[in-house]
């Protein structure tokens, strides 16, 4: 990506140091009173945040989309997600914010785990989240001794509950195996989304037959696996025709395209307009 393709990219809002601790965690009003309760998109390439608010609500923009927030509720938001927000002016709740490499140690067993944590998503405040949250800033305000295991214990039994959360809402009568499957599915279209592998491709790496790739699929969003692939590379198309300065074109090759001309009819037919009209749109605030 070129330096004029720029989306801001800060280690703690709008800070440009590197966290200096294990975690952060704060009151959302601490930083968010500062600059009149609102947030400018952004992302953050090597931290994890999870928000929990209890009380006022607001606005969170993920990738371009306006989402409502209403407490009591949780919002996750893994690296590289661009991000911004406007918060009512009486809300209550936390932000904490945690090192990819933290997260990542805490997760190490669980591959299941850490591929859900990678979706962005908002679900209802679950019982015990909050009081969860509350002692993690308690632990790390103390620096009392042994700090550092009782804090990454507290976050890997912090990110298991935000992620029941999440797929209570999204993964409902889903089965075991059914689930396992999807969240590796979810994990390779993750990393190789810019390939335009195919579903049969997919369905090789992970030693089923695309049939039942798809059937899982269904089972998990109602949505084909071809549909899901499509989604991801529809998002991040998004992502960078807004917060970027590449062209059309460059975006279609970004995201493997050989063809641009190719690349504007799927993102036409998936969107309702070309890739030019829908910046313009955007752009304009529309």
């Amino acid at each position: 990506m070129s330096a004029a393709a720029h989306i801001d990219t800060f280690s703690l809002f709008g800070e440009t140091g590197e966290l200096s601790d294990l975690l952060h965690i704060e009151t959302i009003e601490a930083r968010s009173a500062l600059h009149d309760w609102s947030l400018t998109p952004h992302r953050h390439d090597r931290l994890h945040q999870i928000l929990i608010l209890t009380e006022g609500g607001g606005t969170a923009n993920i990738d371009g989309t306006n989402h409502p927030l209403a407490p009591p509720c949780l919002l996750n938001l893994p690296r590289g997600v661009v991000h911004g927000f406007q918060f009512e002016s009486d809300t209550n709740g936390w932000v904490l914010t945690v090192t990819s490499d933290l997260l990542d140690h805490c997760l190490r067993h669980n591959d299941q785990l850490r591929t859900a944590l990678e979706m962005p998503g908002i679900a209802p405040l679950q019982p015990g989240l909050q009081q969860m949250i509350e002692c993690i800033a308690h632990e790390h305000d103390q620096h009392a001794p042994f700090r550092a295991p009782v804090l990454t214990g507290l976050v890997g039994a912090c990110a298991g509950m935000v992620v029941r959360a999440i797929s209570a809402q999204q993964h409902k009568g889903s089965g075991p195996r059914g689930h396992r499957l999807f969240f590796r599915f979810q994990e390779l279209v993750e990393q190789a989304f810019r390939c335009r592998k195919g579903v049969a491709e997919y369905a090789a790496e992970l030693a089923v037959s695309p049939t039942h790739l798809n059937r899982v699929c269904h089972q998990e969003t109602g949505k084909s696996a071809s549909h899901l692939i499509n989604e991801r590379m529809l998002r991040e198309a998004r992502r960078l025709l807004i917060y970027t300065t590449l062209s059309a074109a460059e975006v279609a090759y970004e995201l493997g395209f050989s063809d641009p001309a190719h690349f504007s009819r799927v993102f036409a037919k998936a969107t309702g307009q070309p890739p030019r009209r829908f910046r313009q749109k955007m752009t304009a605030g529309g």
